[in-house]
């Protein structure tokens, strides 16, 4: 899809935001574990929220107005993701890979060493699939921001045979939104310790997948 006219993006942008805020006003919500946020929030810590990419679908509602700097894909579908959440609150970061992830990093840090907040999606652009890629393992090390898992899941839901298995919510669901125990990442660790925290924030964050669909699944 082509979208020319900044009419058109203006119009992702808001039809994005009022079916989001549609299948999540017509459920019924239960968060769990938002005191983590606010506990870290009053003692004035930096967080790098944390979230598989198949599980982004209602993110942006979830996280609106908490001024979060997400950072966003360059490309057109990161695009349609900056076009959504550009109505709530959000200060959008866009960068990849690419040489654009320099200036990016040093958003980051800049944003974390201010006691603010990052949302990074970990296999994302392009995956692997729930692989927990090092850059946010690296970030809370120079930055001392702590990791915090985040997931949700939906009784009315589709899988989408996409790479990352994409998580599509329905209206009329029972919703359930969850936020893990904060992961503290020494500084100055070295590739061996990089490594298990790697392997421990992937860990967390799966089982953080199968314990929010294990809730919705149960009465």
């Amino acid at each position: 899809m082509k979208i020319k006219s900044n009419f058109g993006w203006r119009l992702v942008g808001l039809t994005g935001r009022l079916w989001l805020s549609f299948v999540v006003r017509t459920s019924k919500v239960k968060i769990i574990g938002k005191e983590i946020v606010e506990e870290l929030r009053q003692k004035k810590r930096p967080i790098i929220h944390v979230l598989w990419h198949g599980r982004i679908f209602l993110a942006p509602y979830f996280f609106r107005y908490q001024r979060i700097m997400p950072l966003i894909s360059p490309s057109d579908d990161g695009e349609i993701v900056a076009r959504i959440i550009d109505g709530w609150g959000y200060k959008i970061l866009r960068g990849s890979s690419s040489h654009t992830m320099v200036s990016s990093w040093k958003e980051m840090v800049r944003e974390l060493l201010d006691g603010g907040e990052v949302l990074i999606v970990p296999d994302g652009p392009r995956g692997p699939n729930r692989y927990f890629k090092a850059g946010a393992i690296k970030l809370a090390s120079v930055t001392g921001a702590f990791l915090v898992p985040f997931s949700f899941s939906a009784s009315r839901r589709r899988f989408l045979k996409s790479w990352d298995n994409f998580l599509l919510a329905l209206p009329f669901s029972r919703l359930v939104a969850l936020y893990g125990q904060p992961i503290i990442i020494p500084p100055d660790i070295d590739d061996e310790e990089m490594e298990k925290y790697r392997e421990l924030a992937q860990r967390k964050l799966c089982e953080l997948d199968n314990e929010a669909d294990r809730l919705v699944s149960s009465r």
